[in-house]
């Protein structure tokens, strides 16, 4: 079986083959993945260069990102202290590159209704000033002051799309409390315009997401809301050791999902009840927005805690929206039961030309692969694809191509929502901490977890929650930013995706001046190698909304195909490997890199 790593332009000596061969034969596949990473090292050019052979490398320290993120625990066991919290990667200044927005939460402090919350500590905004001459690959300046970014609630997940169509990407807060809508300046500044677009939501709301379900032009806003609670609806919750510990998310009652119709001249009105998704109500987490049946208008996927997830059905752009979970083959696993369901993403795993839905869930329960069958039909093969894993509580996870090798992985972050017996013992003051994992998909047939090769942050135990995902360096691999909750977030630096060929696309709507959301990009002749164009997914987070395209060894010129929101098609030819294409409808592709 190869190793991830092991595809390189040039084959090393012979006899090192040998001997990786007899170790697989004799002493199995652990010792042999050892032994195979000892030769690359030896005999690998990127090692003499002081290269590392791991998928991902912890380089917060140099990048300059100091954010630690508070819970505001108190000795208390409230629930929002181990839901938050996520952030986001977006290009908020145009320079071409990712910055990053991390939430901060506590403390909580207030007593009454969750308005009543009052954070004493803020969000941060950091600008990525990479040098051009890329010595500096990644490098954060923290802008917040300037940026006028105020927390108003207890933070817990961010979305990024450009509402207003003027070039520029704003910014909406989600909060245990009031919700917060940002609009960029386009000058390194934003302005609070929550009141006025009448976005707000006062409830506790988790994930959300941008998107235009009437192809308008326009973007829309879809928020999930999470259970009805305050500080001061306390209940007294214990594990199975009858020790004090946070409470199951079922003794609060589920609150109603929101959905805001851009009216274009930067407000929004509320259609949630004519739209139908706020009933039934569910305590989401996670959401994603794809057209999942094929008919050309957006639909919206949901992850609720405990309860059944939502399929909401896009009845042609007319406002109505129909939860066809249970139709479909999403709502429940194969077992037919409701997960603790939190992070989401989906993407086409087995490259058969539709999107496959993959979901993160509590640790007794496992997560859940729903593989596309067609026609808009899904069927739980999580344990045929080798995912099915039980000891993990996964939130954040994207499907990436790591090492560029044209198929999509999985990356999962974890960390537990009740107190692990073991970490208790030993006397943890959060003993919540899991290790993440890496998922390596072996040509459409099943994934293999490769999380002992993936870096050192893989191998650290962290109360991990949001991950979001984005080229920090433009070196053409898809690197990950890891949000912990009572803990720092981390920068991992892919460092083995951009020694294979790649392609990167920024699809550019030209009508409206903005990321192209939802349009589909492919590469013309390469079965099943199709993106689309989203920064939502995962958990709490924003991502970058640029498409990405490993190539092998393939080092030809391609031909990109975009299918645009509208669903025009239009190709652009002869398009150079090894760097970013900006593509806009009507217009020449322009090379940035």
């Amino acid at each position: 079986m190869p190793h991830p790593l092991d595809e390189r332009r040039s084959r090393p000596p012979s006899h090192e083959w040998r001997i990786v061969k007899f170790a697989v034969v004799s002493l199995g596949y652990r010792i042999a993945t050892s032994l195979l990473a000892l030769i690359l090292f030896a005999v690998w050019p990127g090692s003499l260069s002081g290269q590392s052979t791991a998928a991902f490398v912890d380089v917060t320290a140099q990048t300059g990102l100091d954010f630690t993120h508070a819970n505001g625990a108190a000795g208390e066991l409230l629930l929002p202290e181990v839901i938050g919290a996520g952030g986001a990667l977006f290009d908020f200044d145009n320079d071409g590159d990712l910055d990053l927005f991390a939430i901060q939460s506590g403390p909580l402090g207030g007593r009454g209704s969750a308005a009543d919350v009052r954070p004493r500590v803020h969000h941060r905004l950091y600008r990525n000033d990479r040098s051009p001459d890329g010595r500096v690959p990644v490098r954060f300046t923290d802008v917040t002051e300037r940026g006028g970014i105020t927390a108003a609630g207890y933070g817990m997940g961010a979305a990024t799309g450009d509402i207003d169509n003027d070039g520029w990407v704003d910014l909406y807060v989600t909060n245990l409390g009031s919700n917060q809508l940002f609009r960029n300046n386009g000058n390194g500044t934003f302005t609070d315009i929550t009141a006025k677009s009448g976005t707000d939501d006062p409830r506790w709301s988790t994930s959300a997401t941008f998107f235009d379900y009437d192809r308008d032009g326009w973007l829309d806003l879809f928020v999930a809301n999470y259970v009805n609670f305050s500080p001061s609806m306390k209940r007294g919750c214990f594990s199975a050791g009858s020790a004090r510990d946070y409470c199951n998310p079922a003794v609060y009652a589920p609150t109603p999902d929101k959905l805001f119709h851009n009216n274009r001249d930067g407000t929004f009105s509320d259609v949630t009840q004519r739209s139908g998704v706020g009933v039934p109500s569910g305590r989401g987490l996670g959401v994603l927005a794809s057209d999942f049946n094929g008919d050309g208008f957006t639909d919206l996927y949901v992850a609720n805690d405990g309860d059944a997830n939502q399929l909401w059905i896009n009845e042609r752009g007319s406002g109505v929206f129909r939860d066809e979970a249970l139709l479909t083959g999403v709502a429940v696993n194969r077992m037919g039961q409701p997960q603790g369901s939190m992070g989401i993403d989906a993407g086409d795993v087995d490259r058969d030309g539709d999107e496959d839905l993959f979901v993160t869930n509590l640790d007794n329960e496992g997560n859940t692969l729903y593989v596309n069958v067609g026609d808009g039909l899904f069927e739980d093969r999580t344990t045929e694809f080798g995912l099915f894993k039980l000891g993990f509580t996964g939130f954040g996870t994207r499907f990436i191509d790591y090492d560029n090798d044209g198929w999509l992985d999985v990356v999962v972050v974890n960390g537990a929502v009740r107190h692990l017996s073991q970490q208790v013992q030993k006397g943890d003051p959060y003993p919540l901490k899991q290790r993440s994992q890496l998922f390596r998909n072996d040509r459409g047939r099943r994934f293999e977890d490769v999380s002992s090769v993936a870096g050192s942050a893989f191998a650290q135990l962290h109360v991990a929650r949001g991950a979001a995902t984005g080229d920090l360096d433009n070196d053409g691999d898809t690197d990950v930013v890891m949000f912990n909750n009572s803990g720092p977030a981390r920068v991992l630096l892919n460092d083995v995706g951009h020694r294979r060929h790649w392609l990167g696309v920024r699809a550019i709507d030209s009508r409206y001046r903005r990321d192209a959301v939802q349009a589909r990009v492919s590469i013309v002749g390469q079965r099943g190698v199709a993106r689309s164009v989203r920064t939502d997914g995962s958990y709490c987070v924003a991502n970058d909304p640029r498409v990405l395209f490993g190539l092998g060894n393939d080092s030809a010129a391609q031909t990109v195909r975009v299918q645009w929101a509208g669903g025009q098609v239009e190709e652009f030819r002869n398009l150079a490997v090894d760097r970013y294409w900006t593509l806009e409808s009507g217009k020449e592709p322009r090379a940035s890199r």
